[in-house]
């Protein structure tokens, strides 16, 4: 039985996991701007190695048994008539509206266009630039730096490449200062140039960078890994500002509800969840909102069922160096951590980087 319209803007990892659960009880649309799903985990070896550049593209036409898939973008949302309006004008009414339109990251972490073919270019012009150049930058020390420092040193032995850091170790965003130095031992090792406590900007000269402390450094091509920006600037200008906090993070209580909306939920990483915005966590939350979703279309809980309250989730991370090793960081009673090598990091991600689990989740069981 399904019991009302569920309409989820975004198409990654949070919104796939939310629309698939609530599938077989709720009219569900999801509507992205893109063709396919993204698999994100795998776009920075798709931006230096051409025989990966297809992997991030999973089709949506298998996601769905009873919904469908609204490829557009998102231009309003009328809360007293409940529906949301596409740029294309096409009206989508809703009993529930889910918001799940993730962050926007860097390149080669990033969908160009609307279509795989447009993306396999931006793809394939990242991996001609790194297979061009003598001296390579990257800039930021977080899981994303140092996994796309390790896959730009292993795509290219013979060239020059430098990692610099604004703070005083790398990974320090996880609170294991032994995985930091791990990375750091890995790169070094791969005569990576490591340079913490460097902050940097774009110099006045094209190809050139300035810390801090004004020296310069010059680079044939730069990588930006200094965060992700919440893609909710359609919601403020759809009049909405208001669901928003200072970060341009939507506002949710514990249940995934937009602050102040019983009908309107916030998952993954445009949410204001105070946990590191990862794929399990996100998919830790589509869980429970499609639960509370469920609850709410079917009259409250007439089949016995409690809200559930999010909590934010210790996830272990995953920051591969290349496809044979890396480290994993798992959280331990007391708030400390564990910090695992080369065996459990390949099998668990830096092989694959879960490539099939994410084929499974769309319906494709064959890997790609």
């Amino acid at each position: 039985m399904q019991d009302g319209n569920v309409v989820v803007i975004g198409g990654g990892y949070a919104g796939v996991r939310l629309a698939k659960r609530l599938d077989a009880t709720a009219r569900v649309t999801l509507v992205d701007r893109k063709e396919v799903f993204f698999h994100r985990i795998a776009s920075l070896r798709a931006g230096v190695r051409p025989d990966w550049t297809a992997t991030p593209f999973i089709p949506y036409d298998r996601l769905l048994r009873n919904g469908r898939v609204a490829v557009g973008e998102a231009a309003g949302i009328d809360t007293v008539e409940r529906h949301v309006t596409l740029a294309t004008g096409e009206r989508l009414p809703y009993d529930v509206l889910v918001l799940a339109t993730g962050a926007d990251y860097p390149a080669p972490a990033r969908f160009i266009g609307t279509t795989p073919d447009e993306a396999a270019k931006s793809f394939a012009e990242h991996q001609q630039r790194v297979a061009a150049a003598g001296h390579v930058l990257v800039v930021g020390g977080g899981p994303s730096g140092v996994e796309l420092g390790a896959e730009i040193r292993l795509a290219r032995p013979d060239a020059r490449v430098t990692l610099t850091h604004s703070g005083p170790e790398l990974l320090h965003s996880t609170g294991s200062a032994r995985a930091g130095r791990k990375a750091r031992a890995w790169l070094e090792s791969h005569e990576v140039d490591v340079r913490l406590n460097t902050f940097m900007s774009p110099g006045k000269e094209f190809g050139t960078y300035r810390d801090a402390n004004g020296t310069v450094l010059a680079a044939d091509l730069s990588f930006w890994a200094t965060g992700t920006t919440p893609n909710t600037l359609w919601l403020r200008q759809a009049g909405h500002g208001d669901w928003l906090n200072s970060t341009g993070h939507v506002k949710v209580d514990s249940m995934l509800r937009v602050a102040g909306r019983s009908d309107v939920f916030a998952v993954g990483d445009v949410n204001d969840v105070a946990e590191l915005k990862v794929t399990p966590a996100a998919i830790a939350q589509a869980q429970v909102a499609a639960h509370n979703i469920d609850i709410y279309l079917s009259m409250s809980g007439k089949r016995g069922k409690r809200p559930r309250l999010y909590r934010a989730v210790r996830t272990p991370l995953i920051v591969p160096f290349g496809s044979a090793d890396g480290v994993t960081i798992v959280p331990v009673p007391g708030g400390d951590t564990a910090v695992l090598g080369t065996r459990t990091t390949t099998v668990a991600k830096a092989k694959t980087l879960m490539t099939p689990f994410m084929r499974r989740q769309l319906g494709y069981t064959a890997p790609r």
